[in-house]
C-alpha cells in the first residue's frame, strides 16, 4: 500500500468520525447545544469535501489504486452511518429511515464486491439515481445536524426531515435498480484462478456513498 494524497484524504475522513461523534458528547458547559450543531455540521461537511477531493485528485494525479477504490466507499459508509446514528440518538431522525439507508449501503457494497469477483463490476457502476440519492442524503444530514433555523421563514428541521425521506425512497429505488442489473449475473460462477495463482478479480468500482 502506497500512501498518497487521495488515500491520505480518505484516512482523514475515517479519523474525523470519532471527532464528529465526540462533539455531541461534550458537556454543555464546554460547548453549547447550538455550537455543537454547527461544529458537528462543519466536521461532517469537511468529510464530505474530502470525499469529493480524494476521487478528483486520484484521477487528476493518476493515483487511482485498488486499495483506494476499496477504502473510499468504506469511509463514506462509516461516516454516513455515524451521522445517522447520532441523529437518531438526538431524536432528529427516525430509526427506521436510518436502518433503510444503512442497510442498503451494506447490501449494495456486498453486491458490488460479489460482482467484482465475477468480473462484472461495471454492470453495477454508480448510476445517476445513486448520485441524486447522495445529494438528498447530504442535504438531509447537514440540515438535521444544524437543526436550528438558518434562513428566515425556512424550517431547517423540516427541510432535513423531508430530504431524509427523499433519500430513503431513492435508497430503495436505487437498490432495486442495482439488483435488477446484477440479477442476470448472480448465477454465474466466480472467475477462475489464472496460471500464476492469483484470483482474477476486478478492482471494486468506486461508489458514491
Amino acid at each position: 500500500m502506497t500512501l498518497n494524497i487521495p488515500i491520505a484524504l480518505t484516512w482523514l475522513r475515517i479519523l474525523l468520525i470519532p471527532v464528529f461523534v465526540g462533539v455531541f458528547y461534550l458537556p454543555d458547559t464546554l460547548l453549547s447545544p447550538i455550537a455543537k450543531n454547527w461544529v458537528g455540521m462543519a466536521v461532517f461537511a469537511l468529510a464530505a469535501i474530502t470525499d469529493w477531493a480524494d476521487g478528483y485528485l486520484a484521477r487528476k494525479l493518476g493515483e487511482v489504486s485498488a486499495f483506494g477504490a476499496f477504502l473510499d466507499p468504506v469511509a463514506d459508509k462509516l461516516m454516513v452511518a455515524a451521522a445517522l446514528i447520532v441523529l437518531v440518538w438526538l431524536g432528529r431522525a427516525e430509526s427506521y429511515l436510518a436502518m433503510i439507508i444503512i442497510g442498503r449501503e451494506i447490501a449494495i457494497s456486498a453486491l458490488r464486491e460479489w460482482m467484482a469477483q465475477l468480473g462484472k463490476s461495471r454492470s453495477v457502476a454508480v448510476a445517476l439515481i445513486g448520485k441524486v440519492k447522495t445529494v438528498a442524503q447530504m442535504v438531509a444530514i447537514i440540515a438535521l445536524l444544524l437543526w436550528v433555523p438558518v434562513l428566515p421563514g425556512i424550517s431547517t428541521a423540516l427541510v432535513g426531515r423531508l430530504a431524509l425521506w427523499v433519500a430513503a425512497i431513492l435508497t430503495l429505488w436505487s437498490m432495486f435498480h442495482y439488483l435488477r442489473l446484477a440479477a442476470p449475473h448472480l448465477q454465474e460462477p466466480s472467475r477462475t484462478m489464472p496460471a500464476k495463482g492469483k484470483p482474477l478479480i476486478d478492482p471494486p468500482a468506486r461508489e458514491t456513498l
